[in-house]
């Protein structure tokens, strides 16, 4: 496995780990927000929306920009793939593995066509 900046991984997952901040992040996924905009759907306060963003802008996840006292939130995908490419790792392991499962399975099973038909007990 290709060696990552672990730092980064771990602020990923850790921002990825609330489900706030995921929802934040698929709303950003449609088009920029707003702290506001994307506090509405919480009944949250400015504050606690702004510590969400926050963590999504350690990971690396959002970029904001300040228009004036509007501050403007941008989903920023890339660290998402050092994730990805890190899970799709683990991705390969869990297949070989089901496979290894899915031939054992298949060994076990009789071929329909080498069995003898049932006869009736009349």
């Amino acid at each position: 496995m290709v060696e990552r900046d672990h730092g980064t991984l771990d602020e990923v997952f850790h921002a990825l780990a609330d489900g706030t901040r995921r929802a934040m992040l698929h709303t950003l996924a449609k088009q920029p927000a707003s702290i506001g905009e994307l506090a509405a759907p919480f009944d949250m306060s400015l504050a606690a929306a702004s510590k969400h963003v926050k963590v999504l802008e350690r990971a690396r996840l959002v970029k904001r920009t300040v228009l004036g006292r509007t501050h403007l939130c941008e989903l920023e995908a890339g660290p998402l793939r050092e994730g990805m490419a890190w899970m799709r790792h683990y991705e390969r392991f869990w297949t070989r593995r089901l496979d290894a499962l899915e031939s054992l399975l298949h060994a076990d099973k009789p071929d329909r066509a080498t069995r003898r038909p049932r006869r009736s007990r009349r």
